[in-house]
């Protein structure tokens, strides 16, 4: 099965751009998880939301239109299921939960925190609530959880760690939460794959960062441990263009 996660900054630019078909026809998607779509589902034209088996599932935000939002492709039959706890009362569009036959299957686009003092507390406990989440879900069936964490774990993750210690997708509140999750169990499949490989997943586009390779790795597979095994390869499309995200691909026999 491959699993592609990607960032796409708006899911009708991409359709635009014609970076929509690729993941589908040249790198042969079994699941594309989209986030921050920007996009309500009866925006998007109909020949793009069901095609050749795939089907599509979409969360948008309730706040306010073009903001936030998630959507699953998948050309396997799943059940979508609503989250409990906080995250079911979260009005951003930023979560899809899927229940497979061996798998739970997560696509999230987590809050920036950048702004007023309130979102990165809204982003704090939003990860709280994420991480009681896959450990419950976990009693059940591993978990995949995928998508725009919007935090850079290590120093390795980051181009300029010195120089951002203090910006927001690089504190250690932000980071501390990685390290929960990676002592629950739970694998970054990127990093345990190739744990001295410097490479980058968002670069900033006011700065042409991208050009100059100045970037954040901040998107991630995180799977139960009992997976790992499974992995046949992680990638990161580092030269696919169309966001100031690259896509993410998973690999993996389940």
């Amino acid at each position: 099965m491959r699993i592609i996660s990607w960032n796409t900054n708006g899911l009708r630019a991409t359709i635009k751009s014609e970076t929509f078909w690729p993941l589908f026809k040249k790198y042969k998607a079994d699941i594309v998880a989209f986030q921050e779509t920007k996009s309500e589902r009866d925006q998007i034209p109909e020949e793009y939301l069901a095609f050749s088996g795939f089907e599509s599932v979409f969360e948008s935000a309730k706040t306010r239109k073009g903001y936030s939002g998630v959507a699953i492709y998948s050309n396997k039959r799943s059940k979508t299921k609503k989250v409990p706890g906080a995250l079911g009362k979260d009005m951003e569009g930023r979560m899809l939960l899927q229940e497979y036959e061996k798998f739970f299957f997560i696509n999230c686009y987590f809050p920036n925190g950048g702004g007023a003092p309130e979102r990165l507390e809204y982003k704090l406990d939003f990860y709280d609530e994420m991480l009681k989440l896959i450990k419950k879900l976990e009693k059940e069936k591993p978990v995949i959880l995928c998508g725009d964490v919007n935090v850079a774990h290590e120093e390795i993750d980051i181009a300029r760690p010195k120089e951002n210690e203090k910006h927001v997708g690089f504190l250690p509140e932000e980071r501390a939460w990685m390290d929960e999750v990676l002592r629950a169990g739970f694998v970054d499949v990127f990093r345990h794959m190739y744990p001295n490989k410097i490479e980058y997943t968002w670069w900033d586009q006011k700065t042409r960062a991208r050009d100059r390779n100045i970037g954040w790795r901040i998107d991630y597979f995180l799977i139960s441990p009992k997976l790992i095994k499974k992995v046949k390869n992680i990638s990161q499309l580092t030269e696919y263009l169309g966001s100031d995200h690259c896509p993410v691909v998973l690999d993996i026999e389940i």
